[in-house]
């Protein structure tokens, strides 16, 4: 089936919602999306969108730009960070003018809590909700500006016409029908990948299947060594505990009651980046400093009082319950750190146009934000609040460079055979005869992405589990899938989202195994000083027959030069 938009955008997050809102302004748009869109990622941030607002004391934006910068460990690309924190106020105002239901100080103004790495109080939110107010109020905008949606509807190709993108192919995952959307310009808005990993806070959908699309459609990706794992997931599902929580002034302790981030960083304590504070919880376990000799830590709530909680984290406090059964205004919440964040994912310049190469040529008509997107404003860590601010800054500016771009960029026909090879590819994928089960290979995947590539790596560690992607390369082909059926196939629709995951998760550790020093997120303990000389570098990897290499090209530098990162 054939559709015609002036825009097509995959994902319906807060950067995919924000671009249509823009790109709407051109013509026509839809965005297709693999869940209803109110189900999007987006809407499971709690904590905050940060912004130099100043309205819980002195900020500005150079303040949030250093500390963005010294928070990414001097590989975000400075221009970049300029653009995010200089517009930041004013995409608050915004979103405020839409209906978003801030909190308040008692004078009326956006409440402003403490959040990891923010040496002020910047982080805008709406209780421990954030996320899910930002989220509906950008789908009642786009509803009210007539986008279109086709939920359930899973992006597997590209249509590539003449060297440009003309759009994309998808399956509809009720009916098991292909459908064809060409466009004059396609913006991809697909989240992160957390579901490499076997302990992460992220939903089921967000298995990087737009990374994938694009990789194996020739195109690079940027930094994927980077994946920050947040300090304070629930034990033992991962599932997000804010770090709105610490921000309102939660303790995390270990098995012998010690606040024990004074070891690590005795000028923030548990407000420390989020990378040094997942290793410091990481090192305490190692150690046997668990509860109770355990894998996890307490974040102690309690002193905080009833009403404060209730007040700013009701979420937290519901979850506690759901999840581990704590009643987190009498106890402490068991904790442990979870995959959270993607800091690399598809190179994009300034105005979320596609790169070609790490020399900075673009796909024509062709567009990527959010954290799918590596502009790189997040570099080797992100800081907390900054992942919203970066879907809405920069999915703003996508959607604004399409609508700039759409004049030059002619209408054009999909090629005759457009959905053949993904029509072929599908069959393969139903008829095929083994033994294999796709929920083992995920799970030993996950599994050993979490061991050997985790919050610290080495060398043996990161052999070791590229070999292990390369025996899972092999099951996979041997996998039987139960329902041979089109409509509704949830067991296709996994081995996809598999097959995605083990496409990127061999550039997580080819490129991790690459960078022999340690930086942000990414911890090498056979190389654990950061080596700017080396690797003051971005990575680029690309598919080629004989597998993936990496190119290099340099961090843009225009304020802060690198020094010893302290907190």
């Amino acid at each position: 089936m054939l559709h015609r938009y002036d825009t097509v955008i995959v994902g319906a997050g807060l950067a995919g919602m924000r671009a249509a809102l823009e790109a709407k302004k051109g013509g026509s748009c839809c965005i297709l999306t693999k869940v209803f869109p109110t189900r999007s990622h987006s809407g499971a941030a709690q904590g905050g969108i940060a912004a130099a607002l100043g309205n819980a004391g002195e900020d500005d934006w150079t303040l949030h730009m250093f500390d963005t910068v010294k928070g990414s460990d001097y590989l975000a690309d400075q221009d970049a960070v300029e653009i995010l924190v200089r517009e930041a106020p004013g995409t608050i105002i915004e979103l405020e003018h839409m209906g978003v239901p801030f909190s308040r100080t008692p004078d009326g103004r956006i409440a402003q809590r403490e959040f990891g790495g923010h040496l002020r109080q910047r982080a805008c939110y709406a209780a421990d909700l954030t996320g899910h107010v930002l989220l509906h109020t950008l789908y009642e905008q786009c509803l009210k500006e007539a986008v279109t949606f086709y939920p359930e509807y899973h992006v597997l190709s590209l249509v590539i016409a003449e060297g440009a993108c003309r759009g994309v192919v998808a399956l509809e995952i009720l009916t098991g029908e292909l459908h064809t959307f060409l466009a004059r310009a396609v913006v991809f808005a697909t989240g992160g990948y957390g579901r490499a990993f076997k302990i992460t806070s992220n939903a089921h959908a967000n298995s990087g299947d737009g990374l994938s699309i694009l990789y194996r459609a020739g195109l690079p990706l940027e930094d994927m060594e980077f994946v920050q794992f947040h300090p304070t997931g629930f034990y033992p599902s991962g599932i997000l505990v804010t770090e709105g929580a610490r921000g309102e002034g939660a303790y995390i302790i270990n098995g012998q009651g010690e606040r024990f981030m004074k070891r690590y960083a005795p000028d923030r304590m548990e407000l420390a980046p989020r990378d040094v504070t997942s290793r410091a919880i990481q090192t305490e376990i190692d150690q046997g400093r668990g509860i109770n000799g355990g894998a996890y830590v307490h974040l102690d709530l309690r002193h905080l009082g009833p009403d404060k909680i209730m007040k700013s984290l009701p979420q937290i406090l519901d979850l506690a319950m759901r999840f581990t059964g704590v009643d987190a205004l009498k106890e402490p919440i068991p904790i442990q750190p979870t995959a959270h964040y993607s800091m690399g994912g598809i190179p994009t310049d300034n105005n979320g146009r596609v790169l070609l190469n790490h020399a900075g040529a673009v796909a024509q008509g062709l567009y990527a934000c959010g954290e799918c997107a590596c502009v790189s404003v997040h570099g080797a860590n992100r800081l907390g609040c900054n992942s919203l601010l970066d879907a809405v800054v920069f999915g703003t500016r996508a959607g604004r460079a399409v609508l700039a771009d759409l004049p030059a960029i002619p209408r054009g026909d999909a090629p005759p055979d457009s959905e053949d090879a993904v029509r072929k590819e599908l069959r393969l994928l139903l008829d095929r005869e083994g033994n294999e089960s796709l929920a083992a290979i995920r799970d030993d995947l996950q599994t050993g992405m979490q061991k050997n590539c985790g919050i610290f790596r080495s060398d043996s560690l990161l052999r070791a589990q590229l070999a292990a992607i390369g025996t899972l390369r092999g099951r996979f082909e041997r996998v039987r899938l139960h329902d041979r059926g089109a409509r509704f196939n949830t067991e296709l629709m996994e081995l996809i989202e598999l097959r995605s995951l083990l496409d990127f998760t061999e550039l997580i550790v080819r490129g991790a195994l690459l960078r022999t020093e340690s930086r942000g997120a990414h911890s090498r303990t056979d190389h654990p000083t950061r080596d700017d000389a080396r690797w003051l570098t971005h990575s680029f990897a690309r598919h080629t027959p004989e597998g993936p290499v990496c190119d290099y090209a340099p961090v843009r530098i225009t304020r802060y030069e690198p020094k010893e990162r302290k907190y």
